[in-house]
């Protein structure tokens, strides 16, 4: 920024006046946004093709995710107090910088631990990248109405990020190459870097007596990469497995002791008034229990796409769409028009319900191809359920939070999605496996005896075909379920007013 630029800057932070190139900052944000949301997904379409010329086992090919995830995930709450401290502008850019490095990393890698390292290095970056966005844009949009547009957008972006990583992918995949899904991420971060140095800032005196607390940064994120991890072996292992309920026993062990730690130590790493606020707790568990949902939801249209009906990517990619159109208009032009006229969880419960009513349509799913009667209302449906409940969630989540807070708040809702998405994942994935599993062996014995022992290969495909789509219907039921209880807690503890205009920094929420 030029001296010229910086000493507008300030004559508008002194004058108390907003930025006028707020809604420039926010295209920045809301760049930098979905390439991290994005890459959680866009991975998985190129995963076959990566598998496949680095040489990875079965049985190593889930750390391509999983390493992304682990790194996410457990250092969230750290990237986020480091955005309060350093300032968010820097935490931002450098976020960008280390994500658009690891991402080449990443695409040019030689063999399979060149690949998990780079995706490692992404979560990491990532953890830093995304609380720092967050609070950004809380922090630049004090005026409620113009808070509402702005989170409708970002939260749009957060909900369809992940179909939008699948529609990539799979076009990547097919017309260029499955390492065009790391490098794509080059050209968006130059461009969000160039954009951050022009159009974004930190303001004035809010920043960085505090010190990290080391204790709570071991006791926290030890807690989550624990429970993440512990929830990504438990597709391969089982639930019963020894690993993986000694991390999910020994992760919650952690976080107890964080808990006891936060409410001692002189600069916590998550000050506890963040999470004791009943608003804010209410989004942040609605946060996670709609994620579980979804996340479910997508793995195994994925699956029911390609492997069923036997769609190609590009194909299963804009299947996709329509979910992607949903939340963007429940997101920008329901929830944003009005948040500021309502309270937050008029708009979350409702969401919560038709999101839930469109999971359940998929119960009656069959091995039949039943996109158009099926999936399609079903997606559309989902789609402006979670457009519903992002965007109040968000906002709800950082109203009123101290700007010295406000990276690890935005951590922390962060953290929810992510924590929520891989625990639904895991979940639900089990759930589905068992009750295909199930399924195919008592289907199979009876076929068998009522061909007199001699099944064809074509009627044992029709039947393995059904269990796992029974298994998918199952699953889904229980993520429908998951989905109302998410409705039950928005409902019951989130009982915040409706933003007052011109709202902003410093009032906290009731």
């Amino acid at each position: 920024m030029s001296q010229s630029q910086s000493r507008t800057q300030g004559r508008v932070e002194a004058a108390g006046e907003p930025d006028p190139r707020r809604w420039w900052g926010l295209v920045v944000i809301a760049l930098a946004q979905l390439m991290v949301v994005l890459d959680a997904t866009i991975v998985n379409i190129a995963l076959p093709s990566a598998q496949r010329e680095l040489g990875m086992s079965d049985a190593n090919r889930q750390w391509v995710i999983t390493a992304y995830t682990l790194a996410f995930g457990g250092l969230l709450l750290l990237g986020g107090r480091i955005a309060d401290l350093v300032g968010r502008k820097r935490a931002f850019v450098t976020g960008l910088v280390g994500f658009a490095v690891a991402s080449a990393l990443g695409g040019a890698a030689t063999g399979q631990g060149m690949l998990f390292g780079a995706r490692a290095l992404q979560g990491a970056f990532g953890a830093l990248l995304a609380p720092a966005a967050l609070s950004l844009l809380t922090t630049t949009f004090t005026d409620g109405k113009e808070r509402g547009k702005a989170f409708g957008i970002y939260g749009a972006i957060a909900g369809g990020g992940s179909a939008i990583g699948l529609i990539a992918g799979g076009l990547l995949t097919e017309y260029l190459d499955w390492r065009w899904c790391l490098y794509v991420n080059v050209p968006i971060a130059l461009i969000a870097i160039a954009g951050a140095s022009v159009f974004l800032h930190d303001r004035r005196g809010h920043g960085g007596a505090a010190r990290l607390d080391v204790p709570g940064v071991l006791l926290g994120c030890g807690g989550l990469v624990a429970i993440v991890y512990g929830c990504s072996e438990a597709q391969p292992r089982g639930w019963n497995d020894g690993l993986v309920l000694g991390m999910l026993v020994g992760g919650a062990a952690l976080l107890v002791v964080f808990g006891w730690w936060q409410s001692r130590a002189r600069h916590p790493l998550l000050p506890l008034h963040i999470v004791r606020n009943r608003n804010r707790a209410g989004a942040f568990l609605t946060m996670a229990l709609a994620v579980v949902a979804m996340f479910g939801m997508f793995l195994f249209m994925t699956y029911y796409l390609q492997v069923v009906l036997g769609y190609s990517p590009v194909k299963t990619g804009m299947a996709f769409l329509p979910i992607t159109a949903a939340i963007i208009v429940g997101s920008t032009q329901i929830s944003a028009r009005l948040l500021h006229h309502i309270p937050p969880r008029v708009l979350m419960v409702p969401g919560a319900v038709l999101a839930a009513a469109g999971l359940a349509w998929l119960t009656t799913l069959t091995a039949e191809p039943a996109y158009v009667s099926h999936v399609l209302p079903s997606e559309i449906l989902v789609g402006l359920g979670m457009g519903l409940i992002f965007m109040p969630v968000m906002a709800t989540a950082t109203a009123g939070v101290a700007p010295q807070d406000s990276g690890v708040t935005s951590a922390t809702v962060n953290t929810a999605q992510q924590v929520g998405g891989s625990i639904g994942t895991a979940l639900l994935n089990t759930i589905a496996t068992s009750a295909s599993a199930t399924y195919i062996g008592s289907h199979l014995a009876r076929a068998a005896r009522e061909a007199g022992g001699r099944l064809t290969p074509a009627a044992r495909d029709g039947v393995v075909k059904d269990g796992v789509v029974h298994g998918f219907t199952v699953a889904i039921g229980w993520g429908a379920g998951i989905m109302l209880l998410a409705a039950v807690v928005a409902g019951v503890l989130v009982n915040g007013k409706a933003p007052k205009h011109g709202e902003g920094e410093g009032a906290e929420v009731p």
